[in-house]
């Protein structure tokens, strides 16, 4: 399985995080599935690689062309690819991935997975959302999607495929019984 992820480019400050972004990693490739994320070695996107190869997984790296440019490429991946833009590279990693997970991190990774789950809401997609929400991290945004329900905004229907994850084994089993 190709599974997407989403986080931070830094490592933020919460020691779990990172601990659980690498046992994430290493669970991607020592299972046998592919890593599909934004291609660098910076914050928590190195630790994620980073555990992948250490259990020899497969990666796809994509990355526009200025943030290459900014040196930010993890430069190891075998299978790279640089992109014009942003567009460009959220688009290839959709396309790409059949489950999408989001980390902790910034407005870029809200976006990612915003995007995921605006696509999967209108039918362009069938796959399953999951923040992996460490320590309470998403608990806010599940709020924020109750009150779109609540003011009618959004149908408990466009939510179907989003997961609210606690640990690394809820992700395996959302995984396992999804059909995809």
């Amino acid at each position: 399985m190709n599974i997407a992820v989403y986080l931070g480019s830094s490592f933020g400050n919460d020691p779990e995080i990172k601990k659980e972004t690498e046992k994430l990693g290493r669970w991607i490739g020592s299972n046998g599935h592919t890593l599909v994320y934004g291609g660098s070695d910076s914050g928590l996107m190195g630790i994620l690689a980073e555990g992948v190869l250490a259990e020899e997984g497969k990666i796809y790296g994509f990355m526009p062309e200025f943030l290459v440019k900014r040196n930010r490429a993890m430069e190891s991946l075998e299978n790279l690819y640089i992109t014009k833009d942003m567009s460009e590279r959220k688009k290839r990693m959709l396309e790409m991935a059949d489950a999408y997970i989001a980390m902790p991190g910034g407005p870029g990774t809200l976006e990612e997975i915003s995007e995921a789950i605006s696509s999967v809401r209108l039918g362009l997609y069938k796959k399953p959302c999951i923040f992996f929400n460490i320590n309470g991290y998403y608990d806010a945004l599940f709020i924020y999607f109750d009150k779109m329900m609540q003011t009618g905004f959004a149908a408990e229907y466009d939510f179907k495929h989003v997961y609210n994850a606690k640990s690394l084994g809820e992700i395996e089993r959302i995984l396992k019984t999804y059909e995809i």
